[in-house]
């Protein structure tokens, strides 16, 4: 049986990167604690709408858990309380009547504020466009066993491969690093042989772009993987520095030998 839930939400509105934003406060009375998070926020924006008023903006798509738009930083955890879950998927359950939540955008550099809770993600498309390709020949697909994959390696790049994009590792880092992001994005091709062609100058074009777009440097606090919806594991972030070692090694023996020529 549902409950309804009266609660108090301090929501950040900015109406663009150049102003100046603040916290203003709104009532949510008669809350139906079986309603998504992001539903809850559409209640909200029609009573707004019906009293002439701005609504509330925020990303939303898929609202599965699937896309990655979603994201907003409530009571300063990324997507919410509920451990991997995504704000879509956060139900109004986990609150109480009479709650007060406080409702921001991501906090970090590379994600300029566009609108109240909606901030600019591209820094991270650019990241994934920046990894380049894979050399696999296009038109119908290859039969299943025709690469042999070790478990292992498929298991750790399904594992990889999950990461939606969200952002939610940037927010919770206290340094705004998207090691957590790219990481993921660069093994789960780097573990098949198919990435294995690109391999080295993928995760040296994508770590150099990580850091020009202004993220910070990964320092092993873990808040990434604590706060990322699909539970990526920080230990890709071990597995790409490693890559990117190795890369830079390569590189300057090739350079010495190419001198001493």
């Amino acid at each position: 049986m549902s409950k309804k839930l009266n609660l108090t939400l301090h929501v950040w509105r900015q109406k663009g990167p150049t102003v100046a934003g603040d916290f203003v406060k709104y009532a949510a009375n008669g809350i139906d604690d079986h309603m998504s998070f992001l539903e809850m926020l559409d209640v909200v924006n029609e009573g707004l709408i019906g009293k002439g008023d701005d609504p509330i903006a925020f990303d939303h798509d898929c609202r599965e858990g699937i896309c990655g738009s979603c994201g907003v930083m409530i009571n300063g955890v990324a997507h919410g309380p509920r451990k991997a879950t995504t704000a879509c998927q956060l139900h109004m359950r986990v609150f109480h009547d009479g709650d007060e939540i406080w409702i921001e955008p991501w906090r970090a550099a590379a994600f300029p504020v566009i609108k109240d809770l909606v901030v600019n993600r591209g820094a991270l498309d650019r990241i994934v466009q920046a990894g380049g390709y894979v050399s696999v020949r296009s038109g119908s697909a290859p039969d299943a066993n025709s690469i042999a994959v070790s478990k292992n390696d498929a298991d750790l790049a399904m594992d990889a491969a999950q990461c939606i994009g969200c952002g939610a590792c940037v927010a919770a880092c206290p340094n705004a690093s998207a090691s957590l992001f790219t990481s993921a994005k660069i093994s789960h091709l780097s573990l098949l042989p198919q990435g294995g062609p690109e391999r080295e100058d993928r995760v040296r074009r994508m770590v150099l772009q990580h850091d020009a777009e202004l993220f910070g440097s990964c320092t092993q606090h873990g808040e990434c993987e604590a706060a990322c919806p699909k539970q990526i594991s920080i230990n890709f972030i071990a597995r790409m520095n490693g890559d990117f070692i190795k890369t830079a090694l390569t590189a300057n023996s090739s350079l010495k030998s190419r001198e001493g020529q």
